[in-house]
């Protein structure tokens, strides 16, 4: 036996041993600069306490390097982060609590396969105030709007498969008595807007409505692989024109008393 093989194992050990308790206790720090990065600034996890695994921060939204825009969540977030198998993969289970914003946490799974990736967000309603995105910069900072967004999630995952983005399931965003800077009214009005993925999920109906209010928006839309395409118009309730006539000329291209807005 060579007499220098335990010794070797003993570092081979120790380096085993080092790189476990690294990974055990990442500082929460490190999750922080991944996220910064990977949204190139607009989302931070500001003051990040913990452990990759298990922690918290202040959330904060910014229109990117070199903007002045700046919102930032009520009471902050929390996450836990797990590791796991899903068949045959390891899988990341990922649960996060905003104590302002969601009464059940926010379960995400996420699960690699061959040729791409799947996130899966389970059936969840939660409710946002809608200011945090005119820390996104333009055009939010300059609608600069209030209210409140409920949002509802039913059984929805994205699926990349070798270059393919694929959707399933559905989501649901009610935006209610919202209100803008730029306009006399308060509130504007309340909206739905529902994504939804056709029945062989390669591609997903966008839809906005009005529900009540001043402001009437509606439009429809397709997301087909990653690339979102939609056209939609508002208009002013009768006897409201005049209070929204330069929300409206904001919004979009007048055409007579409708202002009309395309994605894509």
């Amino acid at each position: 036996m060579n007499p220098r093989a335990p010794k070797r194992l003993a570092w081979i050990g120790a380096c085993l041993g080092l790189a476990i308790a690294l990974l055990a206790f990442a500082p929460a720090r490190w999750l922080a600069d991944t996220v910064t990065r990977a949204t190139s600034g607009q989302v931070q996890l500001v003051n990040a306490r913990g452990t990759v695994w298990s922690g918290s921060a202040d959330l904060m939204f910014t229109g990117g390097e070199g903007s002045r825009d700046r919102s930032a969540l009520p009471q902050g977030l929390q996450w836990r982060l797990g590791l796991g198998l899903a068949g045959a993969w390891p899988a990341l289970a990922l649960n996060l609590r905003a104590p302002c914003c969601t009464p059940d946490p926010l379960a995400i799974r996420l699960r690699p396969h061959w040729g791409g990736v799947e996130w899966h967000l389970g059936a969840n309603r939660s409710a946002w105030p809608a200011d945090l995105l005119a820390g996104l910069g333009t055009p939010w900072n300059t609608l600069d709007i209030d209210g409140l967004l409920r949002v509802e999630t039913q059984g929805l995952a994205l699926r990349t498969d070798r270059g393919r983005l694929n959707l399933s399931g559905a989501l649901v965003i009610d935006a209610v008595d919202l209100g803008s800077r730029l306009a006399r009214v308060r509130p504007l009005g309340s909206y739905r807007s529902t994504l939804r993925s056709t029945a062989d999920g390669n591609s997903a109906t966008l839809t906005l409505e009005t529900l009540r209010g001043d402001l009437r928006l509606q439009g429809q839309g397709e997301w087909v692989g990653g690339r979102l395409r939609f056209n939609g118009f508002g208009e002013a309730a009768p006897g409201a024109e005049a209070a929204l006539t330069n929300l409206l000329n904001i919004m979009g291209r007048r055409q007579g008393p409708r202002s009309v807005f395309a994605i894509g």
